[in-house]
């Protein structure tokens, strides 16, 4: 017997509410296997019960919207673009410790065993795989001594660690190099240039290695010798000009001058509002200077390990970034060429290194005043097989991101882990996270900061824009 109207009306109503349920179970079946999919690139976190903050278990896609596809294709297509074991990439833990250990956990390169600094060992991953540290250990705190003994304790576990030079890390060398060197024009600004952030630390080994030894001034002259030993003289603001003019364009030189000259009118203020006398301060830094850089000195490892760039596939790592003369150089000599052209500047010439383009690759935010990465640049480094600059240096508040600039992908990983930092950002705790580069191909973002993990996975994207350019819906769009 035929149906009504109003009859068939209700049998396709009722129909049309079965299809929209099962397009709902078929969505969410689909996003949960994408989840799924995606959660299985996620490392295990050893001992997170012993950290402050959650970290993320779930993770989403991670795809970079300026990215032209011939990257993509490039990256998913050859397996050399891709690093031989995962890489751990942690940046900027700027003297905190705890955040420091934390990333590292994080990363699934190590477990957590305790509640206390130094309380962790490798897993399996992390005994296998290579930690970069993008620089910047060192500076803000609350523990500069903290710091390095945890990084100290990483590499004596047997952990394969790329260590790089950070623009706070530089600065401290240069300074202490500079209390070395005969007086000079262009170095003997270098100890007072490291201004009010070196303080802190000076605090930290006074208190340490001086404070309760009753001799621990002895053989340190009078304020005013120490006062003429660590500041440049009177007539630096009219000799440095000659001295810096092969280095540094007129303008910068003028900025240079109006930064000592505020930094030699507070430094002496801020010693003494920290409780340091300048003999205290001299005498700090002659025990940095020991420390450090001589041969058998508790951290002389730290400056003896550190690269200015490391290569891994078609990544390349660097604190801060690039410009058209390190290009260069990399084109024509590759990442080891630069690495030796870097020791060889520090100890050669300072300040024709930290006035220069080499340093640039570790204070460059890609501002006008930096030196330029243009498009030739970026095809020079294309024609090495390098495709993503990995680096720190500029302080996110939501985790990693992508960025392309001048044709380059960059991916951004200071995601702010010092609580010093995260203070002035307006963030809680201690920060957490790293960016895990995987032989298989993908790239995983985890930050504390973000509810999810994100991951990079240019071979799936591809197929999957692929499957929708291909599919009949696509198709009858087109035509």
């Amino acid at each position: 017997m035929a149906k009504g109207k109003a009859s068939k009306k209700a049998d396709h109503k009722a129909d049309r509410k079965v299809d929209k349920k099962a397009g709902k179970r078929g969505g969410k079946k689909a996003a949960s296997a994408a989840t799924r999919r995606l959660s299985r690139h996620l490392p295990r976190y050893q001992g997170a019960d012993w950290l402050p903050h959650a970290l993320p278990t779930r993770a989403e896609v991670w795809t970079p919207d300026d990215a032209p596809g011939r990257l993509q294709q490039a990256l998913a297509g050859n397996a050399a673009s891709w690093p031989a074991r995962r890489v751990f990439f942690i940046s900027d833990p700027h003297a905190d410790a705890e955040a420091f250990e934390a990333s590292l956990v994080a990363s699934g390169g190590v477990s957590k065993s305790g509640p206390g600094l130094g309380d962790f060992t490798l897993t399996r991953p992390g005994r296998k795989g290579r930690f970069i540290i993008g620089g910047d250990c060192l500076d803000k705190g609350p523990s500069n001594l903290a710091m390095l003994r945890s990084l100290q304790q990483l590499i004596d576990s047997g952990a394969r660690v790329t260590l790089l030079a950070g623009n706070h890390d530089m600065r401290l060398l240069m300074g202490l190099m500079a209390l070395e060197r005969l007086r000079s024009p262009r170095t003997e600004h270098l100890f007072v240039r490291m201004g009010h952030k070196v303080i802190p630390l000076l605090q930290e080994v006074h208190a340490e290695y001086l404070d309760d030894r009753a001799n621990a001034l002895s053989g340190i002259p009078s304020n005013k010798v120490c006062r003429r030993r660590l500041f440049p003289r009177d007539s630096w603001f009219e000799t440095f000009p000659a001295q810096a003019e092969s280095v540094m364009p007129e303008g910068a030189i003028d900025k240079e001058l109006a930064r000592l000259r505020k930094k030699v009118g507070h430094f002496e203020a801020a010693c003494d509002k920290a409780g340091l006398s300048l003999r205290q301060v001299y005498a700090a830094a002659l025990k940095l200077r020991e420390l450090f850089l001589h041969p058998k000195g508790e951290f002389a490892w730290f400056f003896q390990r550190m690269c200015l760039a490391h290569r891994e596939g078609a990544f390349l790592f660097v604190h801060a970034g690039l410009d058209d003369e390190v290009a260069g150089i990399i084109a024509a000599e590759g990442v080891a060429g630069l690495n030796r052209r870097f020791d060889r500047a520090v100890v050669e010439d300072p300040c024709g290194f930290y006035y220069g383009a080499l340093a640039n690759t570790l204070r460059t935010k890609y501002r006008s005043v930096d030196f330029p990465l243009t498009e030739p640049g970026m095809a020079r480094l294309h024609e090495q097989g390098l495709q993503v600059v990995v680096h720190g240096h500029i302080n996110l508040t939501r985790g990693q991101q992508w960025r392309m600039r001048s044709g380059m992908l960059h991916l951004d990983g200071d995601i702010t882990l010092d609580r010093h930092s995260r203070r002035k950002e307006g963030l809680a705790g201690s920060g957490m996270g790293a960016t895990i580069i995987h032989p298989a191909g993908q790239v995983i973002g985890i930050s504390n900061d973000y509810p999810h993990a994100r991951v990079f996975d240019p071979a799936h994207d591809l197929a999957a824009a692929t499957s929708r350019a291909s599919s009949p819906k696509s198709k009858a769009a087109s035509s």
